[in-house]
């Protein structure tokens, strides 16, 4: 049988063609199950650059020999395994919206995760201030793609117009949206309008954590 526990390792290598294709031979020789994939390049001084490749994945017999099968490959420098993110970040709460009503929200919601993360669980809170709408609907569309998101919080005076688009297509991707009371038509988009910015963090919080009450879907649509 298979383990289904979650590994992570890193792979430093020369920036080339075909790395990524030899590095997935191997994975996949291994019976792995990826999950997760990163790449990008540092940059060098010199011609020669190095690829930084980071995998997470599950159903590996030996991990240990899964490393050393990829160090024999030709353009591989090193390995290194960790404990995936989930078990370091945890969950993520994203605020997105304007620099005063994101301070407030991050407020209640770095509060309110330090009581959870002394407990045992790990809850992260990511912000951007950010304002325009075409900024924002960007932005706000692209929590779709990053991993581990949670709930996203959306805080400012006014947002509509293809903002509440993009709020629709992070809904559709399985993230609950919290908006604060504001102009526009974003609230009436949310599963839950809050007047207070540090309660809307303290409700973020609570609605990724694994040990507390509260579950978005029994109060979906209502104003606090």
């Amino acid at each position: 049988m298979k383990n289904s526990e979650i590994y992570a390792i890193s792979i430093l290598s020369d920036d080339c063609q075909g790395v990524l294709r030899d590095v997935s031979d191997v994975m996949a020789s291994h019976g792995v199950n990826i999950v997760l994939a990163q790449a990008s390049v540092f940059p060098a001084e010199s011609e020669k650059k190095t690829s930084f490749i980071y995998f997470e994945f599950e159903n590996v017999d030996n991990i240990e020999s899964l490393s050393s099968d990829l160090l024999r490959l030709e353009k591989i420098h090193s390995v290194k395994t960790y404990q995936p993110l989930s078990k370091i970040f945890g969950k993520r709460v994203i605020i997105i919206g304007g620099g005063a009503q994101v301070a407030q929200v991050a407020l209640g919601a770095v509060n309110e995760a330090d009581r959870h993360n002394i407990r045992g669980e790990r809850i992260s809170v990511d912000t951007i201030p950010l304002v325009g709408e075409k900024d924002l609907a960007a932005t706000i569309d692209a929590v779709c793609r990053l991993p581990r998101v949670s709930v996203l919080v959306l805080a400012g005076s006014l947002m509509g117009g293809s903002i509440s688009d993009s709020v629709e297509n992070v809904r559709s991707a399985g993230i609950p949206v919290i908006s604060l009371k504001m102009a526009g038509s974003v609230p009436e988009h949310a599963d839950l309008i809050v007047t207070d910015p540090i309660q809307a963090g303290v409700f973020a919080v609570m609605q990724s954590s694994s040990l507390a009450v509260f579950n978005i879907d029994r109060v979906r649509g209502h104003e606090f």
